[in-house]
């Protein structure tokens, strides 16, 4: 059980990181280090960026939800 468990956990991680950095913006590699907020502008997320912010929660939820259960079992 604690086996498949820790594959999930890499599987999810991975998935995790992979739509994390396909949210992130084509507008140079300073936005992706925190670089040049947009000014307090703020705006609403349509289409396909809100899909992905919706499948990044799922996936982070999933992800904490099984390194929890990794954890109690290998107990």
């Amino acid at each position: 059980m604690s086996v498949a468990l820790e594959i999930a956990s890499i599987i999810l991680s991975i998935a995790l990181i992979v739509i994390i950095l396909l949210q992130v913006k084509g507008s140079g590699l300073g936005s992706l280090l925190g670089g040049e907020a947009m000014g307090g502008i703020s705006r609403t997320r349509r289409g396909l960026e809100k899909t992905l912010f919706q499948v990044t929660i799922v996936l982070a939820f999933a992800f904490v939800t099984v390194s929890i259960l990794a954890v109690t079992f290998s107990r």
